[in-house]
């Protein structure tokens, strides 16, 4: 929830404090709520109070993420931004499996206090970079509702633009979504594979490959460009799925198909964050991003409903099938439309001050 609505608060990035001041908010908030979801107790009765320590968790995470884009928007060369891209999901991704793996490996041999101290402290020093960036600053002679007022401006400008109207539906379709990720561990038994060799598969090797994947999705798209980039990554993440689907149902196939697809999800996130730098220009960046980034969780949400429907009602191959040609589906319609923009040259970032 928090990831699809965090562009509301997206304009407060823009108009009040500088983008390091705001990271150091959001980095210090989920700090205090991962503690404060570990040291207070639970029984079932207190289910709301855990809800929303979860959702403000996720909310503290969003105001990370949101000066991170515009930190690149503004800080990047365009001719760097799909590494950049590359870089920020091998972050995503990576630390969501290595991040996951520690705290549940410190929580399973120590406890989840410790695990919530060491974590904390790793994510300290996820700082450091601050240092070596020149900050982005908000004019403070420019009152703060003329500044909302701006970023509504800047919001309806990119979307006059075709390229960034195009990036918009691009991100809300299928292609790449890399939902089967959310359904391993609960479709892991249709390949007889046991529940270690599942968080085995699905934890720290997991987050490795992806985070690899996207440096190497980043390197894809600066060398290319950002369409090609995404549209291979896209194309790599289906035929997996189509691989997956039509051989033998053995645990071999199922731990090389999953460790593989984390890789293919890798390059897609990264050519999602390079398109998306591509399309968002510098005005009102944290916003921007966090707006387009909002929109690239919806088909991750709907995916992950449909596959899991399809597969209680028939089965994994079914399931995997469809998340192949839905994919190969849009990522044509998306070449054909991609190639009529070139032709009328309306293929071109948006570059503003």
């Amino acid at each position: 929830m928090a990831n699809i609505w965090r562009f509301l608060w997206g304009p407060i990035a823009d108009t009040t404090l500088s983008l390091k001041k705001w990271y150091l908010i959001g980095l210090i908030s989920t700090i205090l709520t991962l503690i404060a979801l570990c040291l207070l107790p639970y029984n079932s009765k207190q289910t709301t109070l855990l809800f929303l320590l979860v959702f403000l968790s996720q909310v503290a995470a969003t105001l990370i993420m949101l000066p991170i884009g515009g930190i690149m928007a503004h800080r990047i060369k365009e001719e760097e931004k799909g590494k950049a891209g590359g870089w920020f999901q091998a972050g995503n991704l990576g630390g969501t499996g290595i991040g996951g793996g520690i705290g549940l490996l410190l929580a399973t041999h120590y406890n989840i206090v410790v695990a919530a101290i060491v974590v904390s402290i790793i994510m300290l020093f996820c700082c450091w970079p601050l240092y070596k960036i020149k900050d982005v600053l908000v004019d403070k002679n420019i009152k703060l509702l003329k500044q909302l007022k701006q970023v509504g401006t800047d919001l309806l400008d990119m979307i006059k633009i075709p390229i960034a109207l195009f990036v918009i539906c691009l991100v809300l379709m299928p292609p790449g979504s890399g939902a089967a990720a959310n359904l391993w561990s609960a479709v892991g038994n249709d390949w007889h594979v046991s529940v270690t060799m599942i968080a085995f598969t699905t934890g720290i090797i997991n987050g490795l490959l992806s985070a690899a994947g996207s440096v190497v999705g980043g390197w894809i798209c600066d060398k290319w460009n950002v369409f090609s980039g995404y549209f291979f990554a896209c194309v790599s993440c289906a035929a997996v799925t189509i691989v997956m689907a039509l051989c033998n149902y053995t645990p071999t196939v199922f731990i090389v198909g999953v460790l593989v697809y984390a890789f293919a999800v890798g390059l897609c996130y990264a050519a999602f964050s390079a398109t998306l730098l591509f399309a968002i220009g510098k005005k009102s960046a944290s916003t921007k991003y966090a707006l387009l980034s909002s929109f690239g969780n919806i088909p991750v949400v709907y995916m992950t409903f449909f596959e899991g429907k399809l597969h209680d009602a028939f089965n994994s191959k079914i399931m995997l099938l469809f998340e192949s040609f839905a994919g190969l589906l849009f990522i044509t319609i998306a070449i054909i439309v991609i190639k009529q923009m070139k032709r009328k040259n309306l293929v071109h970032p948006q570059i503003d001050n």
